[in-house]
C-alpha cells in the first residue's frame, strides 16, 4: 500500500507539502463532479432544444462550444478550489444549501421549471466545495490518505469523461439518431430525458447532505470551548438568515447579471462576518469563492439564457396535427330514392 506521510521522514516541509497534494487531489475531484453535473444539463438542455422547432438557435448555441474551453473551465476549477481553503469552502457549502431547502420550499407544485434548473446551474462551485470538504473529514487520519483520494480522483475522471463523451455524442449525433430509431442511448433519452432533473435533484441532495455534515466537522474542529463554538455560529446564523429573506426577493431572477449581482451580495455578507469572527486567510478564501462563483456563471451563461423560457424544455418532439375526418353528411340531408 502507497502512503506519502508514512513513506517520507517526518520533516515539517514535507508534511506542508503532503497537505497540499491532498488539497489538489480533493480539488481535482470536486472540479470533475462539477463537469458531470455540468455535462449532464447541457444534454438534458440539448435535447430540449432539438425536440422544439422553435429552439433553433438555441441549439446551435450550445452545439458551439469548443472542447479545449471545456478542459479550461475544470483546470481553473480544479485550482480555486484547492486554494480556497476548508473553512471557507464549508461556510459556502452551508450558506447554499440554507438558500437551496428556502427556495424549494418557498415553490409550489405549479412553479416553473426553469427554478428548479437554475438551482442547479448555481450549486456548481457549492458542490465541488461539498466534495472537498466530505473527502477531507473522510480521509482524515487515514494511513493511506493520498492512495484513497488517487482512487476517488480516479473514479470522478471516469464519470467525468463518460459524462463528457455522452454530451459530445448527443450534440453530434441526437437528432439523426432519434429520428432513424439507431441508437439506443439517443432513444433512451428521446424518452425518458424528462427524468434526468428529478435524478440530479437526488443525486446533489445526497452529496449536499455529506457535504453540510462534513462542513459542520470541519468549522467544529477550531473551537476549543463551547463558548468559542457559540460566538462563531450566533453571528453566523443571523448572518445566512438575513442572506435568505434576501435571496428570496431575487430567486425570480434568471439572467446572469441578476446573478452576478446576487453572488457580489452573498460573497460581501461572508466577508464582513468573516473580519468580525474569522481569520485574514478565511478573507483571501472569500475572494477566491468570489472568483470561482463567477467562474461557474461564465460557464452556464447560455443555459441561464434557456431557464427564461417559460415552458422549456419540451423534451417530446411535437407530433404533426392529425388530419381533420371529412364531415360526415347527417342523416335528414340524404334523398330517399323513389319507390
Amino acid at each position: 500500500m502507497f502512503s506519502l506521510r508514512s513513506w517520507l521522514p517526518s520533516l515539517p516541509s514535507l508534511e506542508w507539502g503532503s497537505s497540499l497534494l491532498d488539497s489538489l487531489l480533493q480539488g481535482l475531484v470536486g472540479a470533475f463532479g462539477i463537469s458531470v453535473l455540468n455535462s449532464l444539463l447541457k444534454v438534458y438542455f440539448f435535447v430540449g432544444c432539438a425536440n422544439d422547432p422553435k429552439r433553433q438557435p438555441e441549439k446551435e448555441r450550445l452545439r458551439a462550444q469548443w472542447a479545449w474551453l471545456e478542459t479550461l473551465h475544470l483546470a481553473g476549477l480544479a485550482l480555486l478550489l484547492t486554494v480556497v481553503g476548508s473553512r471557507v469552502a464549508a461556510l459556502v457549502v452551508l450558506e447554499f444549501s440554507l438558500r437551496a431547502v428556502s427556495t424549494l420550499l418557498s415553490l409550489g407544485k405549479g412553479s416553473r421549471s426553469g427554478e428548479r434548473l437554475q438551482l442547479f446551474l448555481l450549486s456548481q462551485f457549492s458542490l465541488g466545495c461539498g466534495l472537498a470538504c466530505a473527502l477531507s473529514v473522510l480521509q482524515e487520519g487515514a494511513p493511506h490518505s493520498t492512495l484513497n483520494l488517487l482512487l476517488s480522483l480516479g473514479l470522478a475522471a471516469l464519470l467525468s469523461a463518460g459524462a463528457r463523451r455522452l454530451h459530445h455524442h448527443v450534440c453530434r449525433l441526437y437528432e439523426l439518431h432519434s429520428a432513424q430509431r439507431y441508437c439506443g442511448v439517443c432513444l433512451g433519452l428521446l424518452a425518458g430525458a424528462h427524468g434526468l432533473p428529478r435524478l440530479l435533484g437526488r443525486a446533489l441532495a445526497v452529496a449536499f447532505a455529506v457535504g453540510d455534515l462534513a462542513a459542520v466537522v470541519l468549522i467544529n474542529q477550531d473551537f476549543l470551548s463551547t463558548s468559542e463554538a457559540v460566538r462563531f455560529w450566533t453571528p453566523l446564523t443571523i448572518c445566512y438568515t438575513l442572506l435568505v429573506i434576501h435571496m428570496q426577493e431575487e430567486q425570480q431572477r434568471f439572467s446572469l447579471q441578476s446573478q452576478v449581482q446576487t453572488v457580489l451580495v452573498r460573497m460581501g455578507g461572508l466577508f464582513v462576518l468573516l473580519l468580525t469572527v474569522g481569520r485574514w486567510m478565511d478573507l483571501l478564501g472569500v475572494l477566491v469563492s468570489l472568483l470561482g462563483e463567477l467562474w461557474c456563471l461564465v460557464g452556464v451563461r447560455a443555459l441561464l439564457d434557456l431557464c427564461q423560457i417559460q415552458g422549456f424544455p419540451s423534451q417530446r418532439p411535437s407530433a404533426p396535427a392529425p388530419s381533420q375526418p371529412l364531415p360526415s353528411t347527417p342523416p335528414g340531408s340524404q334523398k330517399t330514392a323513389p319507390s
